[in-house]
């Protein structure tokens, strides 16, 4: 097989994220460091931002409005967004089935590594971030397969859970991860308990010791007593 035909053939499953944002410049640098940065560049990963005010019709760019009935703060429109979202899909070579279009927002489902795993088996994720007081509710009726929260407290946007979500779900694809046991064995994975504590080198530091368990080489004896560690670990929140 050429060359080519194998680099095309890579990258009909890459994993796609496709952000709509009014800040666009924000995922830069987070995105371009450490696994997800490394991802990024072995192509395992494809992530793209799109700025939600090259979709307003208007001179002054303008992607928000005050709300109906009165109000404080501003709502994002829901013409811009359904623009962007047009563009998205017909420039997608990924079939409809295939694809999860999700908007943060304070009333959407919290967030979880059970979320992460769902969302790992779609090949394209669009993520419509929210700005100021919310966002025209005609988007989450009509244009968005579901809304998530990552937790119960107020941001000013759309962009840190955007982050959150591709972290999470970029970090169960194939490669990115050095070693696929890292994400079984963490917090909220496999087991549904908490992750055990973690212990290196030196040995001894300022009379705080490493459990001699992990130092005694039996291998069967230091599972079990992470599997213990973990459901302490779970007992305590």
């Amino acid at each position: 097989m050429a060359l080519n035909q194998v680099y095309f053939l890579k990258n009909i499953f890459m994993k796609k994220f496709e952000i709509v944002t009014i800040f666009p410049q924000i995922f830069d640098s987070y995105f371009g460091e450490s696994i997800i940065g490394r991802a990024r560049q072995k192509k395992l990963i494809e992530i793209n931002t799109h700025d939600l005010r090259g979709f307003a019709q208007d001179k002054h760019k303008t992607v928000d409005d005050t709300p109906y009935g009165g109000g404080a703060g501003m709502v994002l429109k829901v013409e811009p967004i359904f623009r962007a979202l047009e563009k998205i899909k017909n420039d997608s070579t990924v079939e409809s089935s295939a694809r999860r279009t999700i908007l943060f927002s304070a009333k959407g489902k919290k967030f979880t590594q059970q979320d992460a795993q769902r969302l790992s088996e779609y090949e394209e994720l669009v993520l419509v971030c929210g700005r100021y007081e919310g966002v025209d509710e005609r988007v989450a009726e009509n244009l968005i397969d579901e809304e998530i929260s990552i937790g119960d407290y107020v941001l000013t946007g759309g962009e840190i859970p955007a982050m959150v979500l591709v972290d999470s779900v970029s970090r169960l694809e194939e490669g990115v991860l050095g070693n696929a046991q890292s994400f079984q064995d963490e917090s909220h994975s496999q087991s549904g308990y908490l992750e055990y504590p973690q212990y290196t080198k030196p040995e001894i530091f300022n009379d705080w010791k490493v459990p001699p368990i992990l130092l005694s080489g039996d291998h069967g004896e230091i599972a079990a007593w992470r599997q213990e560690q973990s459901k302490k670990n779970q007992e305590k929140i």
